[in-house]
């Protein structure tokens, strides 16, 4: 069937488009590099005559439009599913907010708690022959948004990668009401924070220790996880697999080593499974097209049952901090928000449930707040305010640049020794002394 008859119908301009939009609508804006850019800039320019539009979105890739109009609090909300450092400002500026949520969930929570929602907007690929408009990069939750949406507006971006083969990352044209055609602008990257510090180094040496040949990586954002994939690539191991909540640089620079092949996997053999991808072009190119990588639904690829199936799974995420009863925070600075809840617990969860599968949490020992003290992120408690990402129950391997230790099933006696172990020299005795404060110190524990 010739769908361009149809196509042409339902084509429109971003500034038509944004005028569905009334006060009090909920809009879904998309996720990470697929947040819309033609509509944003013309509901940007709507605003100031509208009054209590929410938008739902999260992993913002760059300065959205709707963020700079004037008094943005007076017309808009911003609820974010993981914030991202543009959202973060949102927060400060009185009118972003925060939706905590096991990432895992989001496609459930649209089908039983949303059930409709007013307008979802985002950018696709162009439509294929079968009418189709393909998610792209982020296959996350966005059929989930679409389904439960009154109005579904798509943008489209000839630069978008087309995701091959995927489960629920796509949307027919019968489905669509609008069709945008913008600029077609670069598809938001996600900033290369430069070369891996000395700590990022000594952390993954550590923890590729743990690796097996035939083992499936999960890595999370930041420095960490992105050397390591670096080191990995360098290694020896072989037949390594990809089952991701995201999928950044590192797992291109691992599989055009040739160590990725996907054959020892016990589901998606030979295919690199992901819920939403961000990087830079070098990525973006890798995936286009790519029969080796598979886009799916975050209830898929973030679901503990699924992950446990995976034997040898091989979880690496960051933290902020963590204190001696084994408390890992990965969201907060205090009451100071950072991040989000995101996969982490159903990582930490799903590795353990593997056979030989392992979880890492992992962090700098210290870090230097804006006076140029040091502080040490293993705390006798966490700060008033801090969210726990991961309980103490849940926890496996803790790594710092001082070594790694296994949590998993230790007295609080024995964890917080664990703990002080792997700690910067500098805090051990004064870690010591709060845990005896604490209860959670014997006299024959080792001093440092």
């Amino acid at each position: 069937m010739d769908y361009t008859a149809l196509y042409k119908q339902k084509l429109t301009s971003a500034e038509k488009a944004a005028q569905v939009v009334k006060s009090g609508d909920w809009v879904d804006f998309g996720w990470g590099n697929s947040t819309s850019a033609a509509f944003d800039k013309a509901i940007a320019a709507r605003l100031p005559e509208l009054e209590g539009v929410n938008f739902r979105g999260g992993v913002v890739l760059r300065q959205l439009e709707i963020f700079k109009i004037e008094n943005p609090a007076a017309h808009l909300t911003w609820n974010s599913w993981h914030m991202s450092g543009y959202e973060r400002k949102t927060i400060a500026a009185g009118f972003g907010y925060y939706a905590p949520l096991r990432y895992s969930e989001l496609p459930r929570w649209y089908y039983e708690n949303i059930k409709h929602l007013n307008v979802s907007i985002f950018q696709t690929t162009p439509m294929d022959s079968e009418g189709f408009f393909n998610f792209g990069l982020n296959a996350s939750h966005l059929k989930a948004a679409t389904d439960c949406a009154d109005i579904v507006i798509v943008e489209v971006n000839k630069n978008m990668p087309y995701a091959v083969n995927g489960v629920d990352d796509k949307i027919h044209i019968s489905k669509v009401d609008m069709i945008i055609e913008g600029d077609n602008p670069p598809i938001d990257q996600l900033v290369d924070k430069g070369e891996p510090t000395d700590v990022d180094k000594a952390v993954a040496k550590l923890i590729i220790e743990e690796i097996p040949n035939g083992a499936c990586l999960q890595l999370g954002i930041g420095g960490m996880p992105n050397t390591l994939g670096a080191m990995i690539a360098k290694s020896d191991l072989k037949d390594l697999g990809v089952h991701t909540e995201m999928y950044v640089d590192a797992f291109v620079d691992i599989a055009q080593a040739g160590k990725i092949t996907g054959a020892r996997k016990s589901i998606d053999t030979g295919r690199q499974v992901y819920a939403f991808a961000a990087g830079t072009k070098k990525l973006y190119d890798y995936v286009h097209n790519n029969p080796a990588c598979m886009g799916a639904p975050v209830s898929y690829t973030n679901d503990a049952r699924v992950i446990a199936q995976i034997d040898n799974f091989m979880s690496i995420n960051n933290a902020v901090d963590i204190d001696l009863f084994g408390q890992v925070n990965s969201e907060t600075s205090g009451t100071k928000h950072i991040s989000g809840a995101g996969g982490q617990l159903d990582f930490v969860l799903g590795a353990y449930l593997s056979k030989g599968g392992k979880s890492f949490i992992c962090c700098s020992s210290t870090f230097k707040d804006k006076d140029g003290t040091l502080i040490s992120r293993i705390r006798p408690t966490l700060a008033n305010g801090s969210v726990v990402t991961d309980t103490r129950t849940n926890v496996h391997w803790f790594v710092t640049e001082y070594g790694k230790v296994n949590l998993k099933g230790l007295s609080t006696w024995q964890r917080a020794e664990a703990l002080i172990s792997v700690a910067h020299p500098d805090f051990r005795d004064q870690l010591i002394a709060e845990a005896e404060k604490l209860h959670i110190w014997t006299r024959s524990n080792k001093r440092s």
